[in-house]
């Protein structure tokens, strides 16, 4: 296990837990310390997270191991290798974790050739003075970091680009070129006149494709750490970066106030920093369900049709999400891990 960065607040035992009940404007609501809160019903990812608290690491080793976990299982084959292949074929990874103590982040996208990214994102904390690093550079400062390369792509990914290449290449991420990108495939170009589309804002995501673990833990003395990992939009564009990576859209750690993460359509949220403007609502005082609820509002004003969700928690432990309701797409379920729960809890909240 990697030494915390969190100033030595560690807790090994359960009589170090905190209760609190927190009362926000307009309701009240069971709040305790540690918590682990992660996108999705990825279960695996929260069990692991939160016995790595219970043996005493720290909550960027907590982040790093949940996340870590479902790049091994390759949660709902959107995060990890072997999962949504971009429109060349090759499975690229995304992620991103946050010291909320130091504000220190570590993030590499378009990482190819090795299975863990957030291991990777974390070594970029750890040994440079930098926050992101993407492509063929990120690969090589992982394999000097001790990450072996193996190959991302499996028979399923194959299986993936194959029938896409049979369904004219669609859907994919281009508009406005020759030929025609809603019926055959590239290679495209740009038209000699350009006539512009208009296309209602919307994601092109499949709503069973959940695309991204994001996690928030808080420790026992307020610390907060979070993260991402993701494969990214299937039939991507190379070289395509969505939220994940991306401090403040994927998510957001701020020990002061507390932490958000992200998930869905990477193109659309990224614009909007969600994990961020969440966590400065969470800093007013406004209760986590209600800062994610107001976080979505703000996107659906420009993107009603969009597919996404996010998790926040305070540093007292109150915790809440909300999810952008479209067709097929009408709850979001997530887990959290609290000393209020006997063990890791898969919870349901309705989108607005």
């Amino acid at each position: 296990m990697a030494a915390g960065r969190d100033g030595g607040r560690h807790w090994a035992v359960v009589a170090l837990f905190s209760f609190a009940v927190l009362t926000p404007a307009g309701a009240a609501s069971a709040a305790a310390l540690p918590v682990v809160i992660n996108t999705w019903a990825f279960r695996t990812a929260a069990e692991t997270a939160w016995r790595v608290l219970e043996l005493g690491g720290s909550e960027l080793d907590a982040v790093e191991r949940g996340c870590g976990q479902c790049e091994i299982d390759q949660c709902d084959g959107s995060v990890g290798y072997g999962g949504s292949p971009d429109e060349s074929g090759e499975t690229t990874l995304d992620a991103m974790i946050m010291d909320g103590n130091t504000m220190e982040v570590g993030a590499v996208a378009d990482l190819r050739r090795v299975k863990n990214a957030i291991g990777v994102a974390r070594k970029v904390i750890e040994y440079t003075k930098h926050t992101l690093l993407v492509g063929e550079s990120a690969s090589l400062f992982a394999v000097r970091m001790g990450f072996p390369y193996e190959d991302l792509t499996t028979q399923k990914s194959l299986s993936l680009y194959s029938e896409w290449l049979n369904q004219s290449c669609q859907p994919n991420y281009w508009k406005n070129v020759v030929p025609d990108s809603s019926k055959s495939c590239g290679p495209y170009k740009r038209p000699e006149e350009v006539t512009y589309k208009e296309e209602q804002t919307s994601s092109k995501r499949s709503i069973r494709n959940h695309d991204t673990i994001g996690m928030v833990v808080i420790g026992v003395s307020g610390t907060v750490a979070s993260g991402t990992s993701t494969n990214g939009a299937i039939h991507k564009i190379p070289g395509r970066v969505g939220d994940s990576p991306i401090a403040g859209a994927g998510s957001y750690a701020d020990s002061t106030a507390g932490g958000a993460a992200a998930t869905g359509d990477g193109d659309i949220m990224m614009r909007f920093l969600p994990s961020y403007q969440a966590v400065e609502y969470m800093r007013m005082g406004t209760d986590p369900t209600v800062a994610c609820q107001k976080v979505i509002s703000r996107i659906q004003k420009y993107a009603p049709k969009f597919f996404g969700a996010i998790i926040c928690a305070n540093t007292t432990g109150s915790y809440g999400a909300a999810c952008n309701k479209i067709p097929g797409f009408t709850q979001f379920h997530f887990m959290v891990s609290s000393p209020l729960l006997s063990r890791p809890t898969e919870q349901v909240v309705d989108c607005i």
